[in-house]
C-alpha cells in the first residue's frame, strides 16, 4: 500500500534544490567579501587604490542584497532574514574597515587662509587633481580613467610608439609633460582605439591588467612571489597569458569587461568573478567561479566546485587543456587532486526542472586541439595577436 508521503514527487537525490544552490552561492559570496575586506589595509593610498578596493566590496554587498530579495519567491521566511541579517553584519563590517583605515582629518572654521581641511568642494577637486597629475601613469580629467604606476613594467609589454592612433578629432590631455607622452596621449571613446599605456601593474600586494586593445600580454614569471589579487579589465581582441608562472598562483580574480579575447588565467586558489565577456574565451583554474552576464563564451575550466552563471547566454564549458594545466601552478596548489566539476553548471537565472538553455558542453570536435594550446597560443616572432586568435576560434574587433 502507498502512503500519501510515497505519492508525493521527490526531489533527485542528485540535484539540489533552488535553496541548496542558493545557500551554497551565498556561502560563496560571503566568503569572497569579508576575504576582499581584509585585503583592504593592504591597498596603497596613491591613486585611491584602497578607496575603489572598499568602493568594489560595497557594490559587491549591494548586488548580494538585491539577490536576496530576488530569492524570496522560493526561500522561507526565516532564510530570507538569515540572509539579510548576514548581509547587514557584511555592511557593518566593510563600514568598520572604512573607518580603521580612513586618514585622520583636521577640521578648522576659524582660519579665512584656505587649507586641505578648510576649502570648496571644486577646490578639493581641483588639488586632489593636482597630486593625481604627479602620480606616474596618470591620465587627466578628460579621461575619466585612472593613471597606473609605470613602476616595474617591462618595455615589451607597452605599445610601440609607431602604433599610436593619430585620429585628430580624439581629445588631448590639459598640459602634457613630455615624459608622460609615451604613457598616455588621450583617452579614447571606443575600445578600438585604446591609449598606449602599461598594460600590466604588480605590486607585492596585486596584480592589474586594463584598457588594452589588440595587444599580447604575458606576465612575466618572476612578477609574482606569492598568492595575490589579479584584476582584469577593459580588453579588446587581446591575448592575456597569466600561465607563465608555475610556482606562483592568484589568491582572488575579479574580471569585468572583455571582448573577442583570449584570457588565460592561470591558477586561482580562491574565488573567481567574471562580469562581461562577449565573444571570449576563459582558461582557468580555480576553486569557485562565477560569471554574471556573459556571452558568447567558451569556458575551458578546472573547477572544485559548482561553477555558477548568472544573466549569461550561449556558454560552453570544456574540461582544461591537458597543455594549460601543465603550465600553470595547479599540481603544486593541491587542485589537481581534487574533483573536476567543470560541467556540473548551477544558472541562477533558470529555475524550471529543464536543463537550461544558456549552456552547454563544448562538442569536443569543436574544442582547440592541444597543439594549437601548446605551439600557436604561446606565440613567438612573426605571431600576430589576430593569428592566434583566429587559431583558437575567436574573430577580432577591427584594428586600431
Amino acid at each position: 500500500m502507498t502512503t500519501p508521503e510515497d505519492s508525493q514527487p521527490q526531489p533527485s537525490s542528485g540535484e539540489p534544490t533552488l535553496q541548496q544552490k542558493f545557500f551554497r552561492y551565498f556561502q560563496q559570496e560571503v566568503t569572497a567579501l569579508q576575504d576582499q575586506m581584509d585585503r583592504i589595509g593592504d591597498r596603497p593610498l596613491i591613486a585611491g587604490e584602497r578607496a575603489d578596493a572598499a568602493d568594489h566590496c560595497l557594490a559587491g554587498i549591494s548586488r548580494l542584497s538585491s539577490e536576496v530579495k530576488d530569492a524570496s519567491t522560493y526561500l522561507p521566511s526565516y532564510d530570507q532574514r538569515t540572509y539579510a541579517e548576514a548581509v547587514k553584519a557584511l555592511q557593518d563590517k566593510l563600514q568598520e574597515t572604512r573607518a580603521a583605515f580612513a586618514p585622520k582629518q583636521k577640521f578648522s572654521f576659524k582660519s579665512a587662509r584656505k587649507s586641505p581641511s578648510a576649502i570648496s568642494l571644486s577646490d578639493a577637486a581641483e588639488l586632489a587633481a593636482q597630486k593625481r597629475r604627479g602620480v606616474p601613469g596618470y591620465l587627466s580629467p578628460n579621461g575619466n580613467t585612472p593613471g597606473t604606476s609605470q613602476s616595474g613594467t617591462p618595455a615589451y609589454l607597452q605599445t610601440p610608439p609607431d602604433e599610436k592612433s593619430t585620429s585628430s578629432n580624439r581629445p588631448v590631455p590639459d598640459a602634457p609633460h613630455p615624459s608622460s607622452l609615451q604613457q598616455a596621449t588621450s583617452v579614447p571613446a571606443t575600445p578600438e582605439e585604446q591609449p598606449s599605456r602599461p598594460a600590466l601593474s604588480t605590486t607585492a600586494t596585486s596584480t592589474t591588467i586594463s584598457s588594452q586593445s589588440h595587444a599580447h600580454i604575458l606576465l612575466p614569471s618572476s612578477s609574482i612571489a606569492a598568492p595575490t589579487p589579479c584584476t582584469i579589465s577593459r580588453l579588446t581582441s587581446c591575448i592575456l597569458d597569466l600561465s607563465t608562472s608555475r610556482s606562483a598562483s592568484f589568491a582572488s580574480l575579479t574580471i569585468n569587461n572583455a571582448t573577442s579575447s583570449l584570457l588565460c588565467c592561470g591558477t586561482v586558489n580562491g574565488p573567481a568573478h567574471v562580469t562581461g565577456l562577449r565573444n571570449c574565451t576563459l582558461v582557468i583554474v580555480c576553486r569557485q567561479l562565477r560569471m554574471h552576464e556573459c556571452a558568447g563564451v567558451n569556458v575551458y575550466l578546472h573547477c572544485t566546485s559548482r561553477p555558477i552563471i548568472e544573466d549569461c547566454k550561449g556558454m560552453r564549458f570544456a574540461q582544461l587543456p591537458q597543455t594549460y594545466f601543465d603550465l600553470t601552478a595547479a599540481g603544486q596548489s593541491g587542485l589537481a587532486d581534487s574533483a573536476n566539476l567543470w560541467d556540473q553548471i548551477d544558472d541562477f537565472k533558470w529555475l524550471k526542472s529543464e536543463p537550461s538553455p544558456n549552456w552547454s558542453v563544448l562538442p569536443v570536435g569543436e574544442r582547440v586541439p592541444e597543439e594549437t594550446w601548446r605551439e600557436v597560443v604561446p606565440g613567438g616572432p612573426g605571431w600576430r595577436t589576430e593569428d592566434i586568435l583566429k587559431a583558437v576560434g575567436i574573430q577580432p574587433q577591427s584594428g586600431r
